[in-house]
């Protein structure tokens, strides 16, 4: 029997969560993550050495107050290792309020000082620009899985990147292994359909599937 993201008892292995993306791609499919159960299944799986989740901060400087900020300190309270950089804010041409800000370099380099630690390291996103990292962690000797979708429309996962992938997790597969219960349940929606209720006015730079 396949056990939990295909992790190996004996493996030392690292989660690399890009959060905006993992975030963008459960609600594509109508399901929250359940970071508890994540982690809980993951440790009964493998060595887990680090599971690191990375976002941008906005901090609306009329509230003082980020949405995304419990979900951060709950995170960082239950033993995820938070990697967090506050939004720039600026006025689009319309002159709305936007927000902009990316973590994707912090992930990329601390994927890179990890992987001669590592035995198997888990990234959850779909951004195919990590698609270059991930083939130089592999010249290292580490086995790279990819957790992503291409169940939703659009699909969130670059081709190139689950090519380069040694193995791909559909997202949709461990809805009833991850998925948050309890709440109301949701049918899949169109990205363009929805406006989440905190990122709305977050841009990140992951709009790259093939």
């Amino acid at each position: 029997m396949t056990k939990f993201l295909g992790l190996r008892e004996q493996e030392k292995t690292a989660y690399f969560i890009d959060g905006a993306n993992l975030y963008k791609a459960a609600r594509n499919l109508g399901f929250d993550i359940d970071y508890k159960s994540l982690l809980a299944k993951t440790q009964e799986a493998c060595q887990l050495i680090r599971a690191s989740y990375y976002t941008a901060i906005q901090e609306d400087r009329d509230q003082d107050y980020s949405p995304l900020r419990p979900l951060v300190d709950w995170l960082d309270y239950n033993g995820y290792t938070m990697v967090t950089k506050t939004t720039r804010e600026f006025t689009d041409p319309q002159g709305r309020k936007r927000f902009k800000g990316s973590t994707d370099v912090e992930l990329v380099v601390d994927m890179m000082l990890m992987a001669d630690r590592l035995d198997h390291l888990v990234l959850f996103s779909g951004n195919g620009d990590f698609r270059r990292v991930i083939e130089a962690i592999q010249a290292k000797g580490v086995r790279v899985s990819v957790v992503s979708t291409v169940k939703s429309s659009p699909p969130m996962a670059s081709d190139e990147l689950r090519r380069q992938a040694d193995s791909f997790i559909d997202l949709a597969d461990l809805e009833n292994i991850i998925g948050r219960r309890g709440g109301p349940s949701r049918k899949p929606k169109p990205a363009v359909e929805y406006e989440d209720d905190y990122e709305d006015d977050y841009e990140d730079d992951f709009e790259d599937v093939d």
